[in-house]
């Protein structure tokens, strides 16, 4: 006997991911298949922001702790929009994945995780580096399963 694949989602707890979302669940309850919701903790702002130790160490410093809390708080927003959402859906499962947002998800994807992959155009966009903008279509051209909501 198969077991149903799992559907991945994209989820931020911005309002940005209530569509993407609501698609997900729709597609798992459909097919009562587990739902994974995903959250990814940008691990890429300390290259981002670049080295420049030696003459702004303290404001370097202050600057990731400021968006390591904007992120922290960020994913507990996601973990609540999802959990609220899929309340309803009893093989439903969140995780915070620590790394770049783009080859994560590509990863998770590779690795065979989940069958298929839901993702908002503006996925990430409401805590994210400039790069993470075009994360929709950068997803699009490695991800064969993903569909943008």
């Amino acid at each position: 006997m198969n077991a149903a694949r799992p559907i991945a989602v994209a989820v931020d707890g911005s309002p940005a991911s209530n569509a993407p979302l609501a698609e997900a669940l729709r597609l798992a309850q459909a097919g009562n298949r587990p739902l994974i919701g995903i959250f990814v903790l940008d691990t890429g702002w300390v290259d981002y922001i670049g080295n420049d130790w030696q003459s702004a160490a303290g404001a370097r410093q202050g600057f990731l702790d400021y968006i390591r809390d904007q992120l922290e708080t960020q994913a507990e927003a996601a973990r609540a929009q999802f959990a609220a959402a899929t309340r309803d859906h009893p093989a439903a499962h969140f995780t915070v994945i620590p790394g770049d947002p783009l080859e994560t998800l590509c990863e998770l994807m590779a690795r065979g995780e989940a069958e298929t992959l839901i993702a908002g155009r503006e996925a990430f966009q409401v805590c994210g580096r400039p790069s993470v903008k075009t994360l929709a279509r950068d997803l699009a051209q490695r991800v064969p399963s993903l569909r943008i909501v």
